[in-house]
């Protein structure tokens, strides 16, 4: 399978005119166009090889941080009251939507009841269609902590050890541990300090032990930085980042990932949305440290992957170009927040075959209709989505063809002119 005539952007750069081979689940070669004679725009899905001249290829998209079983509705946690198989097939329903926009891989951070371990190996296992999911079981918080209520409460490093022990013998591929409070949780301040760097350490260190990710929810400063000394691989929020903070980050290695469309969304739609007041007087008052720290991270270097907080109010799962867009306005380039969201996301989660498109990495590919460079929009309604060299969506009528999908063996290919309007 060939795409010809590409603009290429991957690794941070851009390449015009490119021809990709694709050879069963990955990439073969990338190579200057011109040097394949045959093409074809007839049936994509079919078809040994496609003229895709003006169109643009991208790495199919991750998104660090999201939450399949919370609906994106008013208030998610009341979500979580439906019996277990319904949030399951609704979470179902989410990761479908999500490869068809583009995120061929995602990292829940916060399950329910293990429920997402069962969605990941139907999905692993190619018995639904969806994206590529990494979970992390339930986070681990202190006694009335934030989170608690779809969490694990621990107090002290012994029950920081044995659940995050737990959660690995469950399935999970990453432990991640509260060291703050946080804005959806009712009666908790972002800025305070909850579990301590011992308690913190205890808990990745055995995730470490086992070869799994770490994370952290850490808005507040004190607790960053217990988290960032306790070893954490990707920092999620990270709202009120000082010198030290971002610092310590740059010494370590660690990755941010901000999560700054959530309380975008949640101000956005506010109350008269159904939003708890709680919520929306929580996030009014931190996003401007949000932003600003995001901001300060960036420019001093911090690794800055990409995670929206998907599921939390108003903020859907297929939609990762707001947070990518939110990045933009935060200092980064489009360029630069592509390749945060695709090759730097693949680092934060120690996936070298994928996050960029080149000879031996997983075909898992994006094509769109215009240059995202110069219109970030264009990331919401992509062409074609592949993923592991198989397609996974088309746009109805992409490149001309009308004619009823083909899919290849074992595929689903569903057609939905607007993923962002899955519901989620």
């Amino acid at each position: 399978m060939k795409l010809l005539n590409v603009r290429l952007i991957s690794d941070g750069e851009v390449r015009e005119r490119v021809d990709l081979e694709i050879e069963g689940t990955q990439i073969k070669s990338v190579t200057p166009s011109g040097e394949h004679a045959a093409t074809s725009t007839e049936n994509p899905d079919t078809a040994d090889s496609i003229d895709l001249a003006g169109k643009t290829v991208i790495p199919g998209l991750i998104n660090l941080h999201v939450h399949i079983l919370l609906d994106a509705g008013n208030n998610p946690a009341a979500g979580l009251s439906e019996p277990i198989p319904y949030l399951v097939l609704q979470g179902a329903r989410r990761a479908q939507a999500m490869l068809e926009a583009g995120i061929t891989t995602a990292r829940d951070l916060g399950g329910y009841e293990f429920a997402e371990m069962s969605l990941k190996r139907a999905i692993n296992e190619g018995w639904l269609p969806g994206t590529r999911l990494l979970t992390s079981g339930k986070v681990l918080t202190m006694t009335g902590g934030h989170g608690h209520f779809f969490g694990q409460e621990v107090d002290g490093e012994d029950e920081a050890r044995k659940y995050a022990r737990y959660n690995i013998k469950m399935g999970a591929d990453c432990i991640k541990m509260m060291a703050t409070g946080g804005v959806m949780t009712a009666g908790v301040d972002p800025n305070n300090t909850q579990l301590s760097e011992a308690e913190l350490r205890a808990g990745f260190q055995e995730a470490i032990n086992a070869g799994k990710l770490t994370a952290s929810h850490a808005q507040g400063t004190s607790g960053i930085k217990n988290a960032v000394r306790a070893g954490v691989r990707t920092v999620e929020h990270g709202i009120f980042l000082d010198d030290e903070a971002i610092n310590l980050m740059l010494e370590r290695g660690t990755f941010l990932s901000a999560t700054l469309a959530a309380p975008k969304m949640i101000v956005a739609y506010g109350e008269a949305a159904g939003v708890p007041k709680y919520m929306v007087d929580k996030s009014r008052r931190i996003m401007e440290h949000h932003l600003k720290s995001f901001s300060d991270a960036f420019k001093a270097g911090v690794n800055i992957a990409c995670g929206s907080d998907a599921g939390t109010p108003f903020n859907p799962h297929a939609d990762l170009a707001t947070e990518i867009q939110m990045m933009v306005v935060g200092g980064m380039s489009p360029l630069q927040a592509i390749t945060a969201a695709t090759r730097t996301s693949a680092e934060a989660l120690m996936l070298g075959d994928l996050g960029t498109l080149s000879a031996g990495k997983l075909a898992d590919i994006v094509v769109l209709d215009g240059d995202p460079l110069a219109d970030l929009e264009v990331l919401r309604q992509p062409l074609l989505v592949y993923k592991e060299g198989k397609l996974a969506f088309k746009r109805p009528g992409a490149l001309g063809d009308h004619s009823p999908l083909v899919a290849q063996p074992g595929t689903p290919v569903t057609e939905h002119t607007h993923p962002q309007d899955h519901f989620c």
